[in-house]
């Protein structure tokens, strides 16, 4: 029987689950997931996707970015999602102009073209699963807060009364 997926730290903490871990393990944690952190400095998209890839690239990765989910080892997955979403597109359009006739005439072809299509389906969702690229994917993470937590209405009241606690 397989165990569950250790999830990172903030992940435990996100959830409120946090209380079986020691401050020690805590820290070590902490400074382990650190470690594997990897830069964000050589983000650039690969030179086998077109001009219009590269702009879906710059665009995603941006946001990824932004969302601080993203970084230089997942370059090479982002752009494999380009052109597996591109690959995609294209087999809809090319099963999309088989007419009624046509199939009728050569079904063998147009089941061999909706295999691809869903074989292509079923790769640019895990991909985009494993880039945060959906919203069930980016609600399983938990992200950093860059703000400051904002006071309860229980401790505004206190802080007011004059008591804190």
């Amino acid at each position: 029987m397989a165990g569950r997926k250790k999830q990172p730290l903030a992940v435990i903490q996100g959830k409120g689950r946090s209380n079986h871990l020691t401050k020690e393990e805590i820290e070590r944690r902490e400074k382990h997931e650190q470690s594997m952190k990897a830069k964000t400095d050589n983000i650039h998209p690969p030179d086998r996707l077109s001009k219009k890839q590269k702009d879906r690239f710059y665009e995603l990765s941006s946001q990824l970015l932004d969302l601080g989910i993203f970084d230089n080892l997942d370059v090479d997955t982002l752009a494999l999602y380009i052109e597996t979403y591109d690959n995609y597109v294209r087999t809809i359009r090319s099963a999309n102009r088989i007419t009624n006739k046509d199939m009728d005439e050569n079904f063998d072809e147009y089941a061999k073209r909706m295999r691809t299509i869903t074989q292509l389906t079923d790769q640019c969702r895990k991909l985009a699963s494993d880039l945060g690229l959906t919203i069930t994917s980016r609600l399983k993470l938990v992200i950093p807060q860059t703000e400051e937590k904002s006071e309860s209405p229980m401790a505004k009241f206190l802080n007011k009364r004059g008591n804190s606690g």
